[in-house]
C-alpha cells in the first residue's frame, strides 16, 4: 500500500491541475483576464492554497491556459504562408483569427494587449505581425488585396472586433463570421458591389 500512495498523489495532482485549467479557460473566456484568481479556484471548487500551489501566479496560469489558442494562432499564420493563393490565405487568416478572439474573450485579451510580464504572448504577437507583413506582401502583389493595406489594419480590425466580447456565445460567433466577411470586402482591392457579401453561416467548428 505504502508504495501505491506517492502514484496515487500524482494522479490527484494531475487531475486537479487539468481541472483548474478546465476552469479557468471558462472563467478567462467569459470575464476576460481582469477575473481574479478567486474566481477560477470558485469554478472548480478548491481552495486557494490548492490553486497557487499549481499556479503560483496569475500570469503562469494564464499562460497555460491558452496554450492550445496560442497553438491554433500559430496554425493558421503558417497555414496562410503555405496558401499558394496569397489572397484565399489572407481570407482564411482573417476568419481562423476572429474565430479563434470569439471564442475566448481572455485569449483576445492576451493577444492584444500583452498581459504584464507575458512575455510569451508577446512573442506570439510580433511572430504574426511579422509573418502578416509578408503575407500581406504577396496579397498586394496578386493585386487582389489594397495597396494602402498595413498591418497596424489588422490591427485595428481586431481592436474594434473585441466589441463583440460582450455578447453571449452563440450570438458572439456568428457576429464574428459577419464582421470577418464585412472586413475582408473592405481589404479587397476592388470591393464587389452590386452584389451581396457572403454572410452564410460557415459550420461551427470545435472551440480552441
Amino acid at each position: 500500500m505504502t508504495g501505491q500512495l506517492p502514484q496515487t498523489v500524482r494522479s490527484d495532482a494531475r487531475d486537479n491541475r487539468a481541472r483548474i485549467l478546465d476552469a479557468a479557460r471558462a472563467v478567462f473566456g467569459e470575464k476576460g483576464l481582469r477575473a481574479p484568481m478567486r474566481d477560477v479556484a470558485r469554478h472548480v471548487a478548491l481552495g486557494p492554497a490548492t490553486l497557487y500551489r499549481h499556479f503560483p501566479t496569475k500570469q503562469a496560469l494564464i499562460a497555460e491556459t491558452f496554450t492550445e489558442q496560442r497553438r491554433a494562432c500559430h496554425d493558421a499564420v503558417r497555414d496562410a504562408l503555405m496558401d499558394a493563393d496569397p489572397w484565399h490565405g489572407f481570407q482564411s487568416l482573417i476568419e481562423r483569427i476572429c474565430e479563434l478572439h470569439a471564442h475566448s474573450r481572455g485569449f483576445a485579451d492576451a493577444f492584444m494587449t500583452a498581459f504584464p510580464e507575458a512575455m510569451d504572448f508577446a512573442t506570439d504577437r510580433e511572430r504574426t505581425v511579422r509573418a502578416v507583413t509578408e503575407l500581406t506582401r504577396r496579397a498586394q502583389e496578386t493585386g487582389q488585396l489594397r495597396p494602402g493595406f498595413v498591418v497596424d489594419d489588422l490591427i485595428l480590425m481586431l481592436t474594434a472586433h473585441q466589441g463583440l466580447q460582450h455578447a453571449p456565445c452563440p450570438a458572439r460567433l456568428t457576429a464574428s463570421r459577419r464582421f470577418a466577411a464585412y472586413v475582408i470586402e473592405a481589404f479587397r482591392a476592388a470591393p464587389e458591389t452590386g452584389g451581396q457579401v457572403n454572410l452564410s453561416p460557415k459550420p461551427a467548428s470545435d472551440p480552441v
